[in-house]
């Protein structure tokens, strides 16, 4: 057996109305309206009936609350005390009513799929109870959780937390894994030309950086819905702020979670820091098989009359951290939190064959715009060098 507790708004216009009265614990004023506790017992929880009915009775500034008395009531109270109003008491007014919000429409939505938060994963749940997440997410996850692949993959965070976030999410992994290995070729060949076979061992070490790094390219940049649970009181503040940073700086905030233009600007550099770690691990092992080739060509064909340098490691797998770091960190922000769910996702949204495609077309032209920018670089840097 469950219990639910609604607010609902009522007046009472009795003289004795200051009296205590056990059935309404709350008064201020004959005229003032005021809220009234019920307590609706149910052995399999609210109805979907019961929601709908008490969300249309209950006032705007508290659709619905589940904390404690405090929580319930002052929200309500705070708005006749003081003369002016402070803009940061009126934000914080604003994120709560739409934290109601979301939380009665996410329970409104598992009642009428016959579903409790029991039966949805924890972090989930309590996102749900807290009012971070709209209705939409969690119809997504329903939807997700009818298919056996998404249901495995729902079952890691990070997973979780971009597939609610944006339903293509794997099919752009696969797209730009997919598309990688040759849009980088092309691009290599497009640079280099005539001297594309006596630098092959230079394009097969930038193909395999770059095969290695795609995934994470992807999945770090993207949108997020933020299911992770706060920090221990412990955690330091350095800790905390890029914590509470978005994914994608340009992501769509969701009612009730915004995000600061500090925090946005800490979501650049946090993914700045990982993608510099990816590049670079990416690139220490691209090189060394590179070089383990280029070795044994010496070896194999030592009458070769074009002498092949080693590629340096430590100098060409730290520029590469930084390309991806600046680079590749802008660009793919740029392309998951504006021109895909912001320009493309909106107009698109019903029609996901047309919207897979489009995306399909700009991570593509995307990864050869990057492929070219990385054979400039790499020879403005001076680590690698175009044969005469």
């Amino acid at each position: 057996m469950s219990m639910a507790f609604c607010f609902s708004p009522s007046s009472y216009s009795s003289p004795s109305f200051s009296k205590f009265n056990p059935g309404c614990p709350f008064a201020s004023s004959p005229s003032t309206p005021f809220l009234h506790l019920r307590p609706i017992l149910s052995p399999q929880g609210p109805t979907t009936a019961s929601l709908i009915h008490h969300r249309k009775q209950l006032p705007k500034s508290v659709l619905f609350s589940t904390g404690g008395w405090d929580n319930g009531i002052n929200g309500i109270g705070s708005s006749g005390g003081g003369g002016g109003g402070d803009s940061g008491n009126d934000r914080g007014d604003d994120q709560g009513n739409a934290g109601d919000k979301n939380r009665l429409d996410a329970l409104l939505v598992l009642a009428e799929a016959g579903r409790s938060l029991e039966s949805v994963p924890q972090d989930l749940a309590a996102a749900i109870q807290a009012g971070r997440i709209p209705a939409s997410v969690v119809s997504r996850f329903l939807k997700l959780e009818k298919s056996a692949l998404f249901r495995w993959l729902l079952q890691f965070g990070g997973f979780k937390e971009r597939l609610l976030a944006d339903d293509l999410f794997l099919a752009k992994v696969g797209m730009e894994c997919g598309v990688g290995i040759f849009t980088k070729t092309a691009a290599e060949y497009d640079r280099r030309r005539e001297n594309f076979f006596n630098e092959l061992e230079i394009v097969f070490a930038d193909v395999v950086m770059a095969i290695l790094a795609d995934f994470m390219l992807v999945y770090l940049p993207a949108p997020t819905v933020p299911l992770r649970p706060p920090l221990a009181i412990s955690a330091g503040p350095i800790a905390k702020f890029f914590h509470n940073c978005p994914d994608n700086a340009f992501q769509v905030a969701l009612a009730g979670t915004p995000y600061s233009l500090l925090q946005r600007i800490g979501a650049i550099v946090r993914n700045g820091a990982k993608l510099f770690a990816v590049g670079t691990g990416s690139s220490l092992v691209g090189t060394a098989v590179t070089n383990a080739l280029i070795n044994a060509k010496k070896a194999v064909n030592k009458s070769s009359e074009v002498e092949v340098e080693n590629v340096p490691i430590l100098s060409t797998s730290v520029a590469y951290g930084v390309y991806m770091a600046v680079s590749s960190n802008l660009r793919y922000q740029v392309l998951a939190g504006i021109v895909e769910q912001r320009i493309l996702e909106p107009l698109l949204h019903q029609h996901k064959l047309i919207l897979g495609a489009i995306c399909f077309a700009v991570r593509t032209g995307n990864t050869y715009l990057g492929s070219l920018l990385w054979v400039d670089y790499a020879r403005w840097i001076g680590i690698q060098k175009a044969h005469d």
